[in-house]
């Protein structure tokens, strides 16, 4: 019987966490956010892992407006980099294992290959740089750490790049979106059921990667949304990166290689275009 500590439970991930705790109700759970846990107060995170005899750590909450977060570096580092160190150390103590979420942002996106784990990081924003803190920590305070890397993760819960897409398709008679950055959509259910292989085999510390199989731009993402969503009247155009500045740097190129996790824990990855098909039906758009 293990008893998993899930943060950031009202999250894209924590939540979808939470609809495939029904698939293994063998473990005791405590899904918590900040009303429940302030996991930027050491103290506090200590007390919640040994009161409750915690096993496994999922740590599914993060400063993740990417943009505010060059303005906001105070906090951001505070969610992304310290929090996880308090968790990490909480974990430790208790000896359960620590599975941490990260991103494709720590590398600075411009390889041609799909990344591996052991590819040299060079985050170029504020997240990403906090992100890779945040690894760091986790790696140094907690000896049964995994670091999961994902990217373009989105959720029927929240807010999301599938979810914009779908209203400003109905809103505009035409968009414009990049088409130079690629990567690979991941739906959070698809990366939740990684977590619980991962939370049923046994971690196996390390940093690993997962996305959704498959290549796409930015552009082939909304076109694939607004076709599965029944959207024909928003005429969608293809835009450089120039022509849409924003204040932190994207990755021009966020393709992950999976054959570690995949090889780990025998699992096998949908291709993101059938996993956009049942999020969106989901949806019921």
């Amino acid at each position: 019987m293990k008893n998993i500590l899930i943060t950031g439970a009202n999250g894209q991930l924590g939540n979808e966490m939470r609809v495939l705790s029904a698939e293994h109700p063998e473990y005791t759970y405590f899904f918590t956010d900040v009303a429940e846990l302030d996991i930027c107060d050491e103290q506090a995170v200590l007390d919640f892992v040994k009161t409750n005899d915690i096993h496994v750590i999922v740590n599914c909450a993060a400063y993740t407006a990417v943009d505010k977060a060059e303005e906001n570096v105070e906090l951001c580092a505070k969610l992304n980099a310290d929090a996880v160190g308090y968790l990490a150390k909480a974990a430790e103590v208790n000896q359960a294992e620590f599975i941490q979420i990260s991103t494709d942002y720590v590398f600075d996106g411009t390889a041609h290959l799909p990344y591996k784990e052991t590819e040299l990081t060079c985050p170029n924003s504020v997240y990403g740089s906090t992100k890779l803190a945040g690894e760091q920590n986790a790696l140094t305070y907690c000896s049964r750490t995994m670091i999961i890397r994902t990217a373009w993760l989105y959720s029927t819960f929240g807010n999301n790049f599938v979810k914009t897409m779908i209203r400003l398709g109905k809103e505009r008679d035409s968009l414009g979106v990049i088409f130079d950055q690629v990567g690979t959509p991941t739906y959070a259910r698809d990366l939740a059921r990684a977590i619980y292989a991962a939370i049923v085999q046994g971690v196996h510390p390390g940093i690993y990667h997962f996305s959704n199989e498959g290549v796409c731009s930015w552009y082939d993402f909304t076109k694939a949304i607004h076709r599965l969503a029944g959207i024909t009247a928003c005429q969608v155009k293809p835009l450089h990166t120039e022509e849409y500045p924003t204040p932190a740097k994207r990755p021009h190129y966020s393709v992950l290689d999976k054959t570690k996790i995949k090889n780990t824990y025998n699992i096998e990855i949908p291709y993101w275009m059938d996993s956009l098909q049942s999020c969106i039906a989901e949806l019921e758009v």
